[in-house]
């Protein structure tokens, strides 16, 4: 028997997902399977927590239920555009309970209609309104940004976004991120801890939806397997709109 243990946040839930599909068309693991719902996640558990857990976390089989709607959401994720996502809403998800509010939160990470941002990004701007000034209570605190799409690499990325482009609504990140080699983690990793954030006008502008980030700086980023750009925004909120 091979049991799957898999975090709830969207990144584990994709792994999931893929891992169903490819499983799929090999018989013999696909018949082995179960998989735990786990509530929590794992990587704050330790060995003997795990063994603990197991008594009180329900186990059960894989069965072609799973395997399908594994395939259907990983083929939807990677489509061209997000509408087989949005389609997916209107589907029995039911058989993998964690699937629904996990797709929900990557769809709140496309570009939002009035602001060009998603959720992360925006969560981002609230927090320098609040006070906060340095990227590790941006990064880390998880409770505070309510956003768990992104690891820290990822997060970066987009305060380098919204830092560094010919606009920036955030002041304050290193400058010295354009060069760095974005292999050299411990080099990046320095600036970060030294920069001191703030908003921008123009990302005060944006916190109340007042400007656009897309009219002003490049968007060139992947969404599954949309690719978004300037002229290929595709935008969520509460809808999917078309570029």
């Amino acid at each position: 028997m091979i049991e799957l243990w898999f975090d709830p946040s969207p990144v584990d839930q994709l792994q999931l997902i893929w891992l169903l599909d490819y499983l799929s068309s090999h018989a013999w693991p696909a018949r082995k399977l179960k998989l735990r719902l786990v509530t929590d996640d794992l990587i704050m558990m330790r060995g003997e927590e795990l063994g603990k857990s197991a008594s009180h976390i329900p186990a059960f089989a894989v069965t072609s239920r799973e395997f399908e709607t594994a395939r259907m959401t990983w083929q939807a994720y990677r489509a061209s555009t997000p509408e087989p996502c949005i389609d997916l809403l209107h589907s029995d998800l039911s058989a993998l309970l964690m699937l629904r509010p996990d797709l929900l939160d990557l769809l709140a990470e496309l570009p939002s209609p009035s602001t060009g941002l998603g959720a992360t990004e925006m969560r981002f701007l609230e927090l320098l309104s609040r006070g906060f000034a340095n990227t590790n209570g941006l990064f880390h605190l998880r409770s505070q940004r309510r956003t768990y799409v992104f690891g820290e690499f990822e997060l970066g990325s987009l305060l380098e976004g919204l830092a560094l482009g010919p606009r920036p609504a955030v002041a304050g990140l290193g400058d010295e991120l354009r060069t760095i080699d974005r292999k050299n983690l411990r080099a990046r990793h320095e600036v970060y801890l030294r920069s001191r954030l703030s908003l921008t006008e123009f990302g005060k502008a944006i916190l109340a939806h007042q400007e656009d980030f897309s009219r002003y700086n490049p968007i060139d980023r992947w969404w599954g397997g949309t690719h978004l750009t300037n002229d290929r925004l595709w935008r969520y909120g509460p809808g999917l709109a078309k570029p």
